[in-house]
């Protein structure tokens, strides 16, 4: 991906965050070609699976499942062909589930090019190998750590969508890469920022979501805002313990990935994490609450594996295990709470 070359992005995944990073970073070349019309151009494509969607993209310039009523860039094409999304794309964005990465993987290999870097922007650890979105993509396409990138921040897809102003944060262990990544990605009311930590960045957007879960069914119980930024602050106290104890810097989970992305998740109707806790939190068993979402609410599989991790390296998590408990062994949401509140008392830096 050279400076003057024309670049071409492909966007694996057209549910709502997939479709909305994809306008990003159409409405990115956009502004750079104003900006230098001699410059270098930009195509991005968006992969999905379900024709109807793909075909209402190509034209309409709507995602009517996801971002109704929103119009997208132009400029950005969709298909439902995958080798055709991925043939000679010198970026690789994948926006799908977590726990279906690597199956969609295995698929997508051998039609990507040898030098694509290839970029994440999921949120989850993998279940029974607990690892997480760039780890799972280095293992099963063998590539070296300059070749993956993650996108984390406060980025609730309707927002960004309606291009109100927003932040990330572009994460790779190699620098340059992450600097070219934000040149792509940075658009009008989109900032992105850059970061070689890895680790924290992507811990920080796992946890964030199991934390949004507990947020979201003290919300549905009916607790005030006292008991959600207790949960917020201490998620966040338990997130920054299990990512240093995995190598991350610290001031990470203080950042946009870390702190900034727990806050957006927790407080916002719009997020999935925090509305499916909701619902939970009135009443409705598991069951009902799965039925009735048309999204993946990322935290509900993830917290699993994240207690696992947890677990593994000698790091409490409370507030996860809470979740866990509520979301698989059948815990009452009164339940996790007495739970968590009769723990012993501790320090508050305890851990860290």
């Amino acid at each position: 991906m050279a400076d003057n070359d024309n670049v071409r992005v492909a966007v694996l995944g057209a549910g709502s965050w997939g479709t909305v990073f994809a306008n990003v970073v159409a409405d990115a070349a956009v502004q750079t070609l104003a900006q230098n019309p001699d410059g270098p151009d930009v195509e991005v494509v968006l992969w999905g699976r379900r024709a109807a969607v793909v075909d209402a993209v190509n034209r309409t310039s709507e995602n009517p499942d996801y971002l109704p009523g929103l119009t997208l860039n132009p400029r950005l094409s969709a298909t439902t062909d995958a080798v055709k999304a991925l043939t000679d794309a010198d970026v690789v964005v994948l926006a799908v589930p977590t726990q279906s990465l690597r199956a969609n993987l295995a698929e997508w290999r051998g039609h990507l090019r040898e030098d694509a870097v290839v970029v994440s922007l999921m949120k989850g650890v993998e279940l029974g190998t607990h690892l997480t979105a760039s780890q799972i993509i280095a293992e099963a396409l063998e590539l070296p750590a300059e070749r993956i990138a993650v996108v984390s921040g406060p980025n609730l897809a309707r927002e960004i969508a309606e291009r109100q102003p927003a932040t990330a944060v572009v994460a790779c262990p190699h620098e340059e890469t992450a600097v070219r990544l934000q040149g792509l990605f940075k658009a009008p009311y989109f900032r992105p920022y850059t970061s070689t930590d890895l680790v924290g960045v992507e811990i920080g957007g796992a946890m964030k979501n199991v934390i949004a879960l507990a947020v979201g069914v003290a919300e549905g119980m009916g607790f005030g805002d006292n008991t959600k930024a207790s949960l917020i602050t201490r998620g966040l106290a338990e997130t920054t313990r299990l990512a240093v104890t995995l190598g991350a810097d610290e001031h990470t989970l203080s950042g946009l990935a870390g702190m900034g992305d727990l806050v957006a998740t927790c407080s916002s109707p719009l997020s999935r994490n925090r509305t499916f806790g909701e619902k939970l939190g009135k009443g409705k068993t598991l069951e009902q609450v799965v039925a009735e979402t048309r999204q993946t609410a990322e935290g509900v599989k993830s917290s699993e594996s994240v207690l696992e991790l947890g677990w593994a390296h000698g790091v409490d998590l409370p507030i996860t295990e809470a979740v866990v408990k509520m979301m698989h062994h059948d815990l009452s949401p009164a339940e996790a709470l007495i739970a968590f509140m009769s723990r012993s008392a501790k320090p508050e830096r305890y851990g860290v």
